[in-house]
């Protein structure tokens, strides 16, 4: 069993940047990929950023490449989104997600799920 908690979502007004963390309990954590997924208003989750299971290589979709890092500490079993230059269409609920592979995390490989955190980016 794993959980996931997220934490450091808030209002920030465009061009500012926040840190999210997940913070994950279960002894499995550093055996698997990670990502961070986002839901904004009317629309249907997407994913954001993914990290392998050692951290080595990290992968993002192109909204946020270039302003967004994630970054991993499996020692303290903890996930980070950082997130710069923030835009108002970056609004939406954050989620930390486990995939079932190793070097690899889609909507369909997430297997837990964070029970999201609130980014709001006013313009």
């Amino acid at each position: 069993q794993v959980q996931l908690v997220e934490s450091g979502g808030g209002l920030v007004q465009a061009g500012g940047s926040l840190r999210l963390s997940c913070a994950a309990s279960g002894r499995t954590f550093s055996d698997y990929a990670m990502g961070w997924f986002r839901q904004a208003p009317g629309k249907e989750r997407e994913f954001v950023a993914g990290v392998t299971w050692s951290g080595g290589w990290t992968w993002y979709s192109d909204f946020v490449k270039g302003r967004f890092t994630i970054s991993r500490d499996n020692a303290k079993k903890t996930v980070d989104l950082q997130m710069n230059s923030l835009k108002p269409e970056d609004t939406a609920v954050y989620y930390c997600a486990k995939s079932r592979g190793i070097n690899t995390i889609d909507t369909m490989t997430v297997d837990y799920w964070g029970q999201g955190t609130q980014v709001t980016v006013s313009s």
